[in-house]
């Protein structure tokens, strides 16, 4: 086979249905997978293509070599020392060594590297042929996708996240021979379960989803199929006179439960859009995973969308039937709705205390007289109404009890803000309720009144406190308690709405109300969400943060997350500027220097004992900026106390230039110690320069 020879390259993998809400996910990692795996074989290839349905995943990618590139082997065998004994013959390591490599102790090289001499193997071999090398390629792709619990299937001790039933594995029109997850490949694929049962042939990769699509009735792009079911949905909603609902998730999760999709509406009786909005959309959408439509002033209407897998030749028997499953739950919802109306909401509160929240922490009734003393707190340092919060605190967890919320757990809060709202409670106590869960995941809002803000950040922390006061901390990718998602929701809102709460304060007040006592928990919980914080400012690459900068201003220690990504962005800022790098070199050095040889704790600069020029203007720089930079810093205006300190940069240098800190005369060497501890200390007012570069 020519190594420069090359065509496309087709993997299919058919399964029993996938699970739809991890399909994307699924094919965009088999795709990257397997493509990495090419590039680290040196395999060249052309673009790569993802395929993904309810029974499928593939890929197929163009231009795939057949043979690998001349391969340069290098290998770096044992000391020359231990290589060869006084006379000069070589010893049982060198001549393993040799032997491994397919070579002779004669016709091995040496190498020099660091402070030795070794044994050095090199040879060019031909590359492998692409059909030797593809099988067990896949096969670690297949591994390497992010499963959380695989399954086996009949006798087979193969896994998967779903039983396997074929595989298609093709490089241009040849199959390529292999058995991977109990199955051997073939050049077939199938149509769709109902409408093509039956293996299609896929003569050449690139026919692939036209093949399927023609005759096995089978979209197999999902981009593609997900584009279509927008355009139905879109269509069936104007024909109603109305628009649809269309959430990103829903869509998604929709395409991933259809292989030929078909729109169909449905109607429901009038007097369900009497219910809330959010309890007709779950039941709709996240129950039914029906589409919603709503008329242009956003007024729900009586009817919906549904997505069927397959034409029918009787449409509405399949519309009925559809409005036959769905009318009981919503009737389900319209009786727990009045059910739950029938007595206030304050009137379930005795009933939390005999829900248990967690064995070691108590019931839910506990709970929320802790949340309810932080919440407190929290109103008073970011000036919320107390009486509303605390009344809201108190209503906050009621709905967890009632009917509505046991058959739409989702609803939590959202049907206490309704109950609230008819029971005639204040509306910052209503709107408390509702945005305490909020920001209920990425993307999602904060809360929007101090009130709602107060109960979210106390509902957090007590959270996190109680949760690693029992130990049971985030493991790996384990977070049963979403406590990764209590920190960042935490650490939105207190960023977001330019919250200046005393963070270490409020987390040591959680710790401490929590019935275990567990006072190590502060700290572990700190660090928490410090890293939740780095994670998330090194995401926002577009920011300009980076891990040193981070480092920079924690160790100022800052301890309002507010005031925290201030100093962030005004250090960021001030790194721009030409002084930056030395004046980060001069921390560095400072920081060094003390640390090897720090000046006693009472030791005081003594202007006296200034003898040299550069250390006298140093000190007289540093007196001149003192107030002006503590100024700055308590106005929180960090960009400004950055740029005066900028000023000392030319200080400094002479300084450093001219003057020897660890002077002989050991009361010169502690009186230029104490210079330079004053010079860390403004510095790290805002942050510490010596984690930076320079």
């Amino acid at each position: 086979m020519s190594g420069s020879s090359s065509a496309d390259f087709l993997f299919e993998l058919g399964t029993e249905e996938l699970p739809p809400r991890a399909l994307r996910e699924l094919e965009q990692a088999l795709c990257r997978e397997v493509v990495e795996r090419f590039d680290a074989a040196g395999l060249t290839h052309g673009a790569a293509h993802s395929y993904a349905a309810p029974r499928r995943l593939a890929v197929l990618v163009r231009a795939l070599a057949s043979q690998q590139s001349e391969q340069h082997v290098r290998r770096r065998g044992p000391p020359v020392s231990a290589a060869f004994d006084p006379s000069g013959a070589p010893t049982r390591a060198a001549l393993a060594f040799a032997e491994s490599c397919g070579s002779s102790v004669a016709e091995l090289g040496r190498i020099r590297e660091g402070k030795g001499e070794f044994l050095l193997y090199e040879a060019r071999q031909p590359g492998a042929a692409s059909t030797e090398l593809i099988p067990d390629i896949i096969r670690t792709a297949l591994d390497a996708l992010p499963i959380a619990k695989r399954m086996r299937w009949g006798s087979s001790d193969a896994q998967f996240v779903r039983p396997v039933h074929w595989l298609l594995l093709r490089h241009g029109e040849a199959v390529i021979p292999a058995r991977i997850l109990d199955t051997d490949a073939a050049g077939t694929s199938r149509g769709h379960r109902f409408l093509a049962p039956r293996e299609l042939s896929i003569k050449a990769p690139a026919d692939y989803a036209d093949t399927l699509q023609q005759q096995g009735y089978v979209i197999a792009d999902f981009a593609t199929r997900r584009q279509q079911i927008e355009k139905q949905v879109a269509a069936c909603a104007a024909e109603c006179g109305g628009i649809a609902i269309v959430s990103d998730a829903l869509l998604d999760e929709v395409t991933a439960l259809v292989e030929w999709p078909v729109a169909m509406v449905g109607k429901f009786e009038a007097r369900f859009l009497e219910l809330p909005r959010e309890v007709l959309l779950s039941t709709l959408q996240d129950h039914q995973r029906y589409f919603a439509i709503e008329d242009p002033a956003g007024k729900l209407l009586p009817w919906f969308i549904t997505i069927s897998n397959i034409p029918s030749r009787d449409p509405a028997q399949v519309r009925a039937g559809n409005e036959r499953v769905v009318r009981p739950r919503l009737s389900d919802a319209a009786f727990f709705w009045q059910q739950d109306r029938r007595q206030p909401l304050a009137a379930s509160r005795p009933a939390l205390d005999q829900v248990t929240y967690q064995a070691k922490l108590g019931s839910i009734g506990a709970r929320t007289e802790r949340v309810a003393a932080l919440a407190d707190v929290v109103a008073v340092a970011i000036g919320a109404d107390r009486a509303f919060v605390a009344r809201a605190a108190q209503l906050a967890k009621c709905d967890l009890v009632s009917s509505i919320v046991g058959e739409f757990p989702e609803l939590q809060g959202i049907m206490g803000a309704y109950y609230a709202s008819a029971d005639g409670e204040a509306a910052e106590v209503a709107s408390a309720i509702r945005e305490h869960y909020l920001p209920r995941g990425a993307g999602d809002q904060i809360p929007q009144s101090r009130g709602g803000m107060a109960l979210a950040l106390a509902d957090r922390l007590d959270t996190l406190a109680g949760i690693f006061a029992i130990g049971q901390k985030p493991s790996g990718t384990r977070d049963p308690f979403g406590l990764r998602r209590a920190a960042i929701g935490l650490l939105r809102i207190a960023e977001q709405a330019a919250l200046d709460i005393d963070l270490p304060q409020l987390v040591a007040e959680a710790v401490a109300a929590q019935p275990v006592a567990m006072p190590a928990a502060v700290a572990e919980v700190l660090s928490f969400i410090s890293e939740r914080q780095r994670a998330a400012c090194l995401e926002r690459s577009s920011e300009g943060f980076t891990t040193e900068m981070f480092d920079a201003v924690q160790a100022s220690g800052p301890r309002s997350p507010h005031d925290f990504m201030a100093r962030l962005a005004a250090l960021r800022d001030f790194l721009v500027r030409p002084e930056a790098a030395a004046l980060a070199a001069a921390n560095k050095r400072s920081a060094n220097i003390l640390k090897k040889a720090p000046p006693p704790a009472n030791a005081r600069l003594d202007k006296a004992l200034l003898r040299l020029e550069a250390e006298r203007t140093l000190a007289d720089g540093l007196a001149a900026l003192r107030e002006p930079v503590h100024s700055r810093i308590e106005q929180r205006d960090y960009a400004g106390a950055l740029a005066l300190l900028a000023e000392l940069r030319p200080l400094v240098d002479s300084f450093f230039e001219g003057v020897m800190v660890n002077d002989a005369d050991p009361d010169l060497r502690r009186n230029r110690l104490a210079l330079l501890t004053e010079l860390r200390a403004l510095f790290t007012g805002v942050a510490d320069l010596s984690f930076l570069p320079g």
